[in-house]
């Protein structure tokens, strides 16, 4: 797709869907030396990373498939330590660009085929035909309610940084959150960490959520 046919959707937006959400313990290698973000921010801090797929039924340009990993926490301009995002893919053009613009989130275009069970996805994401990424997930059935406002804003605070800027942003969620696994996964370690070399800590599974990503505060970096 040309960058001329990429509809424009300035923040905030407001998406609908669902998704897991798997933290896991993995070892440097993965952690640190496949974690994807820019140099400048240099190590993650604590021990644990987080993996997320994500399946929006409904955003400011449609549905779309992503896959995301966040390292650790970070040193940031604002004087704070933020997560952030070391590798994302996402099945919209349309997702990369204004998710590159608005939040300064390194999103790559990629294929997903994903295939739902009655309580079971399995996951495959590929590049130019090339899998990188094969992941199983299940979900229990029964949850709790989660309230975007009951949740501190600091837990859910993300930093970027890409060409120069910092991006600062706060998304929120609202949804039922039912337990979730991770019970097979494999990553080339090239385009997405090997996870399967770490182990799972624990996992949730939002099965309709509603989201807000707001405007992001920025700063020269």
């Amino acid at each position: 797709m040309s960058s001329a046919a990429v509809r424009e959707a300035p923040a905030p937006w407001q998406l609908t869907g669902r998704a897991y959400a798997i933290a896991l313990r993995l070892p440097d290698a993965q952690r640190i030396e496949q974690a994807g973000v820019p140099a400048i921010l240099g190590e993650p801090a604590g021990r644990y990373s987080l993996m997320m797929f994500v399946d929006y039924t409904d955003s400011n340009v449609g549905p779309y498939h992503e896959l995301l990993f966040i390292p650790g926490s970070y040193d940031f301009v604002d004087g704070h330590r933020h997560l952030s995002i070391g590798h994302i893919y996402v099945s919209s053009q349309d997702s990369v660009v204004n998710g590159q613009n608005n939040w300064g989130i390194p999103k790559d275009l990629a294929s997903f085929e994903v295939v739902r069970g009655k309580r079971e996805d399995t996951v495959t994401v590929s590049q130019d035909g090339q899998v990188f990424c094969r992941l199983t997930l299940r979900h229990g059935r029964l949850g709790v309610p989660v309230f975007a406002p009951l949740v501190p804003r600091r837990l859910r605070t993300l930093g970027q940084v890409r060409e120069g800027k910092t991006f600062i942003y706060a998304p929120s969620a609202s949804g039922t959150l039912c337990r979730g696994q991770l019970t097979e996964s494999w990553a080339d370690g090239v385009h997405f960490p090997e996870i399967q070399k770490g182990r799972v800590i624990a996992g949730g599974y939002m099965p309709a959520f509603r989201m807000n990503f707001p405007v992001a505060d920025t700063f020269s970096s």
